[in-house]
């Protein structure tokens, strides 16, 4: 009895340790799954199609994707794309940015000497401490020269707005989730998360405190939940409010305002709420400044009881912040981003505080009588977007009733001072053919790759498309959209 007792512990130690082995190599396993998923989609982008013989050209190395080339002023290198290309329009890529920061050269210029950055912290002391104050000082002036949320005190004894920043969308969304549910009753939790459909499919995963719950509109009970309150909307560009009633003190909305910039929709209000979310990448379109990090699985699972979502086993991301009303939930978000990734590059950071500094002096700043206007961001994405608006549904009625796009809606913009059209980000694509019930399959058909509606909790009819890519990709969409009439079969001979 006395040796078997003995054995217990190290029989039961054993069995935890290969429950931890099996636990990373499954984490391991996935992550290298969906690496080579998104490599393979990503190459399935830029590789043409058969030709007339039905013979496909040699795939080329992976070196011979896109010549690399050094930066240079005289002359940009985008790899051009074939008429028969697949178009991948699944992600919000918005490379539509690119001439329009070409056009400001150097102004937007970042130098970080070496010897600059070298610390964890930027200021020990503030609650954010990985917060550059540069970068804070540079969004809080642009939120004032939009006027698309209140950074300071509005009036209300609410008092000004706490800074948290993070890498990028999904890392800060679950930050709030986690201040929100990890302090609720344990009867209540995992606390319900929810987004009216059709939502933005923000990868929910496993978690002690919190679980995905869907649709708000399909939502009962009377017990916690949180609500996700993406607006302008992702997928569809709609204005929204929350789908639920929070009178009873039970629900916890996020806003999520990432398409709250007047190059989308009209800027009518400055908006107030008690967590607001915005990011880098869909302002100014550089979504490629950001940093890489690993995270382990079984660290997660043990430390932050959650597991995160498959492009987070290695993500890259972009500058992403949130102003917080209630100190103690951005100090539970600080928290959250410390212990996943110790902080947000800092040189990402600084990088950010010279573009917004670009965007915000080119409205703000006097200009000289004899210089020319200095370029500014909202009103060239603006034009390209109502541009691109324009030329889709034009493409759309072309095609006789085989798809249809979401309405037009139009509102007074305190920012232009003036009535303006929303142009939304992505176009919510609906297939109206008969005998089609999967749109994404569909348009695999004419070698488009769009995110499928019911992945957004919603019709499969319908597809998420990206309205920020390249001119000439843009183009081509437009060309094979028109080309599909109802009665035209063979549609694929149009090109």
């Amino acid at each position: 009895m006395a040796g078997r007792s003995r054995e217990t512990p190290l029989v039961g130690g054993w069995l935890g340790m290969c429950a931890l082995l099996a636990c990373n190599v499954a984490s391991l396993a996935y992550f290298i799954r969906s690496f080579l998923d998104d490599r393979r989609r990503r190459r399935t982008a830029t590789r043409p199609v058969a030709n007339a013989a039905g013979v496909h050209p040699p795939p080329a190395d992976d070196d011979d994707d896109v010549a690399i080339q050094p930066p240079s002023s005289e002359q940009h290198y985008i790899a051009a794309v074939a008429p028969g290309a697949v178009l991948n329009l699944e992600l919000g890529d918005p490379t539509m940015y690119e001439p329009f920061w070409r056009g400001v050269g150097p102004r937007a210029t970042t130098v970080i000497p070496g010897s600059d950055t070298m610390s964890y912290f930027s200021d020990a002391g503030e609650l954010c401490w990985f917060l550059e104050p540069e970068f804070e000082r540079a969004v809080r002036r642009l939120h004032r020269v939009v006027g698309n949320a209140a950074v300071d005190d509005d009036g209300d004894g609410g008092g000004a707005y706490h800074f948290v920043v993070g890498n990028g969308a999904t890392q800060l969304f679950q930050a709030a989730v986690y201040a929100l549910s990890c302090d609720a009753d344990e009867e209540s939790k995992p606390v319900p998360v929810v987004s009216a459909a059709p939502y933005y499919s923000t990868n929910l995963q496993l978690s002690g405190h919190f679980r995905w719950a869907g649709d708000a509109n399909a939502f009962t009970g009377d017990r916690e939940y949180i609500e996700l309150v993406c607006s302008p909307n992702n997928p569809d560009g709609a204005v929204r409010e929350a789908a639920l009633s929070s009178s009873s003190g039970t629900g916890k909305p996020i806003h999520d305002l990432v398409y709250y910039w007047p190059q989308y929709t009209a800027i009518t209000v400055r908006a107030a709420h008690d967590i607001m979310l915005f990011t880098l990448s869909k302002i100014t379109g550089h979504a490629g400044t950001r940093i890489g990090y690993a995270t382990s699985i079984a660290w997660l699972w043990l430390h932050c009881f959650i597991a995160l979502s498959d492009n987070q086993w290695l993500r890259l991301s972009d500058c992403r912040w949130a102003l917080v009303r209630d100190r103690d939930v951005a100090r539970k978000m600080v928290y959250f981003v410390d212990r996943s990734t110790i902080g947000v590059s800092k040189d990402s950071q600084l990088r950010a505080t010279k573009i917004l500094g670009v965007v915000s002096d080119a409205y703000e700043l006097p200009r000289a009588a004899a210089a020319p206007p200095p370029p500014r961001l909202f009103d060239f994405a603006r034009r390209c977007l109502a541009e691109r608006w324009r030329a889709l549904r034009a493409a759309v009625a072309a095609s006789s009733g085989a798809f249809s796009l979401q309405e037009e809606t139009s509102g007074y913009c305190n920012f232009a001072k003036q009535t303006v059209a929303a142009c939304p980000a992505f176009a919510w694509l609906r297939c109206d053919k008969d005998g089609i019930e999967d749109c994404a399959a569909f348009l695999a058909g004419l070698n488009i790759v769009a995110r499928g509606g019911e992945q957004f909790g919603g019709d499969a009819r319908c597809v998420r498309v990206n309205m920020m890519d390249r001119d000439q990709v843009f183009d081509l969409l437009v060309r094979r959209i028109a080309s599909l009439k109802i009665e035209q079969p063979d549609y694929l001979d149009a090109f």
